[in-house]
């Protein structure tokens, strides 16, 4: 018995209207998400891995084509979906507490003041932050506000959850100490994820799968299964002679649809 999908997307077609006419970003992208698996979206820059997101997200509508989460057609945010943005610093409220922040979404969502609270806590612990609940974002450093941003996303305990370039606005260690983060907190929280990254290293050491998108008018240039052992660490893994072949061959996808780059 095949299993449902957690993320159907068919036929995604996406255009703008500029002045000089109509853009074509999106031309028939088509993939499925499953279960448990951690996917990455990668590309040309300008190929629509945003786009996507944001309509499976439920925030942007496509010109056709469909997104459904978990069997249901998306037409507005789903439910049991969070989403991390690569901008923390926009994303957290500057005037609640680090505990505020994460409890707003829960509150607002009608998750009882107690419940929301131990679910803060947890989360938090999740990602190494106990004992800074009572502190504003401000006083905490970019990685952190991230893992605060990552935190708040896992305790509204999503069933898929969604980031955009999430580790991109931080240095290169605090971005492997982030990556390391991922993993455990899919199988702690039992979570399906779907991230956008440009970096083909960070895509290939974090996914089941690894998709890549076409210059726009984009369509899936090809799906890459990832057959990384786990435990996965930024030694070992990043030696292993399969993390090698992989990265080259999703590197290779990307740069040869780049115009203008050769392979």
């Amino acid at each position: 018995m095949s299993v449902e999908p957690v993320v159907r997307v068919r036929d995604l077609h996406k255009i703008w209207a500029t002045p000089d006419g109509k853009n074509i970003a999106l031309a028939g992208v088509s993939f499925d998400v499953h279960a448990g698996q951690i996917t990455a979206l990668v590309g040309p820059s300008g190929a629509g891995k945003t786009t996507v997101l944001r309509i499976v997200a439920g925030l942007l509508q496509p010109t056709q084509g469909t997104a459904e989460v978990a069997g249901r057609r998306v037409n507005g945010p789903p439910e049991g979906v969070a989403m991390v943005f690569q901008d923390y610093s926009r994303s957290l409220l500057p005037w609640l507490t680090v505990l505020g922040n994460l409890m707003l979404p829960m509150r607002a969502n009608g998750v009882p003041k107690a419940e929301a609270q131990d679910r803060a806590r947890h989360a938090l612990a999740s990602v190494g932050l106990s004992g800074r609940e009572r502190i504003h974002p401000r006083q905490l450093s970019g990685g952190m506000q991230q893992r605060v941003a990552i935190a708040r996303a896992l305790a509204f305990q999503p069933t898929l959850l969604l980031m955009d370039e999430p580790f991109a606005s931080v240095d290169a260690q605090t971005r492997m100490d982030l990556e390391d983060l991922v993993l455990p907190l899919r199988d702690e929280y039992a979570v399906t994820i779907l991230f956008v990254t440009h970096d083909i290293d960070e895509a290939v050491y974090l996914s089941d799968r690894v998709i890549s998108l076409t210059p726009p008018p984009s369509v899936v240039g090809d799906i890459v299964p990832i057959d990384l052992p786990l435990p996965r660490d930024q030694v070992t893994t990043k030696q292993d002679p399969r993390f090698a072949h992989h990265r080259e061959h999703v590197l290779s996808l990307v740069r040869t649809s780049t115009p203008g780059v050769p392979a």
